[in-house]
């Protein structure tokens, strides 16, 4: 029982914390239970004097730690979790960090491959920039300039650690409030603590370059860089350094004579290219990933974050996009039921007026002013009302569509981001929906079927089996070892005491927190 004590007090600190920063005047403690009401209440009385009003949420999770700035950066993608006012103010995170000292670089290194720095490269410089995983050092090796990227040390015991306090936190909060099933917390914790896995193994992202180059490798516009295998492993990667202007350095890539609007085109093409026609994207491409090098190409860099989109998700997605950029409201509504986005006993007709709603007002609107990720964001908006179930793939790309879509207009205020995008989506559409595809997916299904053909004999013979397993059970009962249901009991006992007494503690803990306030 010391681990739900030891969450507690970490979930204590926090709240405390976030307290002193003013971040719960974000919460409308109106629309929550009486119990959790009044601790917010008490929690608010907690903030100090001068605290700011805007960033106040980001500023205590950049308090509380590395752990704690991953989890804000993840929430400020779900909306649909905790609303608007907190994905605002949780977007304005910085995820810099002061660098670690640079011999602890060094050392770092030569554990990794055994060998010492001076042998692996003819010269390693001081870090450049440092968050919350890994640190970047520029240097030099085959006549050539690389970045090599570090993870801190002890990084991947405290994100373990947290996480776990994430997790009590999320079951807690499903135990104690039904309601927040739908949003499934246990899921968005699970969800993050892959992305920060995938994150903390340096392979996986060198794969991930590796894959994108791969996929872009006849893209004009677009470009990763070169991974040096021989110097990256699970702590270390080396990669090319990058030299080019960044995306956002407006002054710099007019004065190297860039077009900023075909610049802007390239940034939404590229992305909506890499989602549906490979399901493969860059998923933090912030202005800071992005670089433009001397041929006016498109650099994507840090990729510690991407998304995957599958065939069939991908085909729907089009079909989203393509109902609403001709005003189809049915076929998009159709599109959502197709793919179990929307439970069967809702009607088609009745989603296809609540796309309309969202759809008809962009009429009224010019090409600038109609935002893609703001189409959907809304149609995550109307999931309550027809009991959809929270989708991580496409709450990744809307995430990722803010962010692009933001880069784009700050290169191109006026740019149209349905004709921008009409050309890629058309194209897929015609690729994936035409004659071609269909016929492809009917001899698909062929072999599909042919190949489940040759299974049945294995299939008759295990259903026999089991079927005689049955009437045996049936005629003799079903026998169960007296050691086996003590066992069981007790297991049983075990849990149901867990639970209680972790429900009091959590009573006792919003007590002491409440009284802590009265203090302050």
């Amino acid at each position: 029982m010391i681990g739900p004590f030891v969450h507690l007090g970490r979930l204590a600190r926090a709240a405390f914390v976030l307290g002193r920063e003013g971040a719960f005047d974000l919460v409308d403690d109106r629309e929550l239970p009486p119990g959790p009401a009044l601790l917010v209440r008490a929690l608010r009385k907690l903030k100090r004097g001068g605290t700011a009003e805007q960033g106040r949420l980001a500023k205590a999770f950049e308090r509380l730690g590395p752990s704690w700035i991953k989890l804000g950066q993840f929430l400020a993608t779900r909306r649909d979790v905790v609303g608007d006012d907190i994905a605002r103010d949780l977007s304005a995170l910085q995820d810099r960090l002061p660098p670690f000292p640079d011999e602890v670089a060094r050392r770092q290194i030569v554990d990794a491959f055994d060998r010492p720095v001076e042998g692996l490269y003819e010269w390693f410089g001081p870090p450049v920039a440092a968050a919350s995983i890994a640190q970047v050092h520029k240097a030099r090796t085959g006549g050539m300039d690389v970045a090599v990227k570090i993870l801190r040390p002890g990084v991947e015991g405290r994100f373990a650690r947290d996480l776990r306090t994430f997790f009590f936190a999320a079951w807690m909060m499903e135990r104690l409030d039904p309601m927040s099933q739908r949003l499934r917390p246990v899921d968005v914790v699970q969800t993050l603590a892959r992305s920060v896995t995938i994150e903390m193994d340096l392979r996986m992202e060198a794969a991930a370059i590796s894959e994108m180059a791969e996929n872009t490798k006849n893209d004009p516009d677009f470009r990763v860089p070169s991974v040096d295998w021989s110097r990256s492993g699970k702590r270390i990667m080396t990669i090319e350094w990058i030299d080019g202007a960044h995306i956002g350095d407006r002054a710099t890539l007019i004065a190297q004579g860039h077009d900023l609007k075909r610049l802007g085109r390239v940034v939404i093409q590229s992305f909506l290219r890499h989602a549906l026609h490979h399901g493969f994207f860059h998923a933090d491409m912030h202005p800071g990933n992005l670089f433009i090098d001397p041929q006016g190409r498109l650099v994507a860099v840090d990729f510690g974050i991407t998304g995957r989109l599958g065939r069939r998700e991908r085909r729907i997605l089009a079909q989203i996009l393509w109902g609403f950029i001709r005003r189809d409201y049915y076929a998009t509504a159709k599109a959502h039921f197709e793919a179990g986005y929307v439970p069967p006993h809702h009607r088609i007709e009745d989603f296809a007026q609540a796309l309309r709603a969202i759809g008809e007002p962009l009429r009224d609107k010019r090409a600038s002013e109609i935002s893609m990720a703001r189409l959907l964001q809304q149609l995550m908006e109307v999931t309550e009302l027809f009991d959809m179930r929270t989708r991580p793939e496409l709450i990744m790309l809307q995430k990722s569509m803010v962010i692009i879509e933001g880069v784009a207009r700050d290169l191109d205020p006026e740019l149209d981001m349905w004709t921008t995008a009409e050309p890629v989506v058309g194209d897929y559409i015609r690729n994936e929906l035409g004659p071609r595809r269909r016929i492809e997916n009917a001899l698909e299904g062929l072999q599909a079927l042919m190949e489940l053909a040759e299974q049945v004999p294995d299939a008759m013979k295990r259903l026999e089996s089991f079927v005689e397993s049955i009437d045996d059970t049936v005629n003799n009962g079903m026998k169960l070892h007296p050691k086996s249901a003590t066992e069981f009991g007790h297991e049983i006992a075990r849990y149901a005491r867990s639970g209680r007494i972790a429900l009091w503690i959590l009573v006792i803990v919003a007590a002491g927190i409440a009284v802590g306030a009265s203090i302050f």
